[in-house]
């Protein structure tokens, strides 16, 4: 086993905590010592819920491992269904009970509680986080679900004519990454195009509704990482098509309206003809213009990874130097869009390695996750998180959606303001020897109270050996072309270059060769 200060992903049983405490009357017994109840902080301190997560741990200690650790399970499950009188119960170890084979399930079924409860086996050494949420979604989903669905052969039932098309949105939970605000902005995308939401799960949901997920003519899958099992299985047992565009980005948004229109026979143009983004104006504009090109590194989950690469390299000009992502279970998609930039995936969960592979790419930007913001911000590089793991700051109060048309907008800001704070830094060191700028100079409105700067090797004349130095016709023209206000500092610095190679004719060349010399 890896020791590890960072991870991308907790133990599976984590995982399923995410889709407990996405749930209303849904209640998860762990079977756990004293001491891995640590995963409560992770919903009232990081995503500051205002309830604790719907979890019964038994919390035994080393004392009870000689008397009889099962018989604490029995009696936290009884308690807690006593106590909390949920719809339904889940039930299973965290990675270390899972060594004491105590079998959660079977002492669960022991206790014939009247509601059904689901048991979950999870191998902590072997899978992690997101995986445990899909595997504990679509469990529930198959033992919730499973007793309405048709007999194998059977025809789904036609939609009546009198009703509007009905989906399911499915995988936004709990410790999700905006997903609070984008099921509200994708059921608004959905209203307007002419569809129903009938139940939108794990989120907010309850086991009943769970229930009725067969009910609706197709599944909107938001997040496969959470959704996707449970969504395969309803396609299988419901023939409910399911959608594959997820929608990021002003082109990925009219992707999804396009395929949820052909699902639910619809007419999309309408929506589409309408302009809901101010992204594709913003990324032309000439505030933007100067972006285009910046070498940017992506890593996180597999859907946030793979969708906002798109809307880099596609909606705002940007060079995708770098893909990669924790999720191994999506390895296929994310190297299939990395061929898309002919650059090598970086399929990991060692942060120790993606550390390598910023340093050594050297990007202008990072988007990655709260890991990613330490790592760019140690090597002095701007960063904007758009995947899970976050921080608390990434659960903001504002509405800040990352899919649909206003998630585009949002986007828009999150990729371009990094920059553009880099960018006021470059200028700040520009002009930081500037008669009117530098750190010495009084106010400028004060007029005559503004003190002279002191002659730095940046401000100084040039010298006579530096006038000395002659200029070709094609690169002084070159040279007009740089704005005024750092013109000078150009010259000084070609001319300064010349001097110490010994040339004695500034050509375009050397203009150029000069400049690389000093942006490093």
């Amino acid at each position: 086993m890896q020791l590890t200060l960072w991870t991308y992903e907790g133990p599976p049983h984590v995982g399923a905590m995410r889709v407990a405490t996405a749930m209303d009357d849904l209640h998860y017994v762990l079977h756990a010592p004293q001491g891995d109840t640590y995963a409560d902080l992770l919903f009232t301190m990081i995503e500051r819920l205002p309830k604790r997560p719907p979890v019964t741990y038994t919390t035994f200690q080393a004392r009870d491992l000689g008397a009889d650790t099962a018989a604490l399970f029995k009696d936290a499950a009884r308690d807690a269904y006593e106590r909390f009188q949920p719809q339904a119960m889940i039930v299973g170890a965290s990675c270390t009970a899972e060594l004491i084979q105590d079998d959660p399930g079977g002492l669960a079924r022991a206790l014939a509680l009247p509601i059904p409860v689901v048991p979950l086996e999870l191998p902590a050494y072997q899978r992690k986080e997101n995986w445990g949420a899909a595997e504990t979604f679509y469990h529930l989903v198959r033992a919730l679900a499973g007793p309405q669905a048709p007999a194998a052969g059977s025809e789904p039932k036609a939609r009546p004519a009198d009703r509007r098309p009905l989906c399911n949105i499915l995988g936004p939970s709990a410790l999700g990454f905006r997903h609070r605000d984008d099921v509200e902005e994708i059921t608004r995308l959905l209203a307007r195009l002419g569809v129903d939401v009938h139940v939108v799960a794990p989120l907010g949901a309850r086991p009943a509704d769970l229930a009725r997920l067969g009910e609706a003519d197709f599944n909107v899958v938001l997040y496969p990482e959470v959704a996707g099992t449970a969504a395969s299985w309803l396609e299988r047992s419901f023939k409910q098509p399911r959608t594959k565009t997820v929608p990021i980005g002003v082109g990925a948004t009219r992707d999804f309206i396009a395929e949820v229109a052909g699902l639910a026979e619809l007419d999309p143009a309408p929506l589409l003809d309408e302009m809901q983004s101010r992204l594709p104006w913003y990324s032309r504009s000439v505030d933007s213009t100067y972006l285009t090109g910046k070498r940017v590194f992506i890593f996180g989950d597999a859907t946030h990874s793979v969708a906002v690469a798109r809307v880099a390299d596609e909606e705002l000009g940007f060079e995708v130097v770098g893909l990669g992502t924790y999720s191994r279970e999506f390895a296929r998609e994310v190297r299939a869009a990395a061929a898309n930039y002919d650059v090598e995936p970086l399929i990991t969960d060692d942060y120790l390695e993606v550390e390598a592979k910023i340093a050594e790419l050297q990007p202008e930007m990072v988007l990655g996750t709260q890991m990613e913001r330490h790592i760019a911000k140690r090597l002095g590089i701007p960063c904007a998180v758009i995947s899970a793991p976050v921080h608390v700051q990434d659960f903001p109060a504002r509405y800040s959606p990352q899919m649909g048309f206003e998630g585009a907008n949002v986007l828009f800001d999150t990729l371009v303001h990094p920059l553009m704070m880099g960018l006021e830094e470059h200028l700040l060191g520009m002009f930081r020897e500037d008669f009117e700028f530098h750190d010495q100079a009084g106010p400028s409105h004060l007029g005559k109270a503004v003190k002279a700067a002191p002659e730095t090797p940046e401000t100084a004349e040039p010298t006579a050996a530096e006038s000395a130095v002659s200029w070709s016709g094609d690169a002084e023209s070159e040279l007009r072309k740089i704005p005024f206000f750092v013109r000078g500092k150009a010259r000084r610095n070609t001319e300064r270059f010349a001097q110490d190679r010994g040339l004695a004719l500034i050509t375009v060349e050397t203009l150029y060769d000069a400049k690389a010399h000093f942006g490093r």
